[in-house]
């Protein structure tokens, strides 16, 4: 693993090293008020900039499927208060009303044509960016999860609430270094990234998220 974010002393043979449970404190640190500022100027250019993926992505959303262009989900933010995060729907309708919440994988079923293109160039997250201009996300951050999910990595994973510290991101440490969460496993490693970017968070580091992020998107290889 090539460790162009944050240095190797960060890393064990199994993955990203776990801190102790101290967080970072966005009241005390200066950057606080820098990445609000910046989260909220990016969010900005960053729909302008996309306004013709925006309308594109509305055209064929509406064009291909029922429903509405627009979805809005309940997920678990900065100390655990819930919030509504918007994307683009990418499944079909009622995908989950006989199931219940279903972890989203790489071959989901649930997902429309389109939406599964939406899905794999991270399109279906653009409208994050409002919010992020409404304060309860950042643009980069831990990932936020679904209220029953969150509950059970309660019970389940040791110091899952530590990732609740900051605000959630549209992306983050764990998005650009590990795949969807398929298992109870893959969740213990993204876990250990959330804490070690809670513990390392600076401008540059998320900087450097973001360039990653960008080629993810452009080569689809992590």
């Amino acid at each position: 693993m090539s460790n162009d974010i944050l240095s190797t002393d960060d890393f064990t043979e199994t993955g990203p090293a776990l801190y102790p449970p101290s967080s970072w404190d966005e009241r005390k640190s200066p950057y606080a008020c820098t990445k609000r500022t910046t989260d909220i100027y990016g969010s900005i250019i960053g729909l302008v900039v996309l306004s013709p993926v925006i309308v594109l992505a509305a055209v064929l959303i509406r064009l291909t499927s029922r429903g509405k262009i627009l979805y809005s989900q309940v997920r678990v933010g900065k100390d655990g208060k819930n919030f509504e995060m918007y994307k683009f729907r990418t499944m079909k309708i009622d995908a989950e009303k006989d199931s219940g919440p279903v972890w989203a994988c790489s071959n989901d079923t649930r997902l429309t044509p389109v939406g599964k293109f939406l899905r794999q160039t991270h399109i279906d997250e653009i409208p994050q960016f409002v919010n992020v201009i409404r304060g309860e996300m950042s643009i980069v951050g831990p990932r936020p999860e679904r209220p029953a999910f969150v509950e059970r990595f309660k019970q389940e994973i040791s110091g899952y609430t530590k990732r609740l510290d900051v605000k959630p991101g549209i992306t983050g440490l764990a998005q650009v270094w590990h795949r969807y969460d398929e298992t109870i496993n893959d969740v213990r490693i993204k876990i250990k990234y959330d804490i070690l970017y809670i513990r390392k968070v600076s401008f540059w580091t998320d900087v450097r998220i973001l360039a990653r992020t960008v080629r993810v998107v452009l080569t689809g290889t992590k």
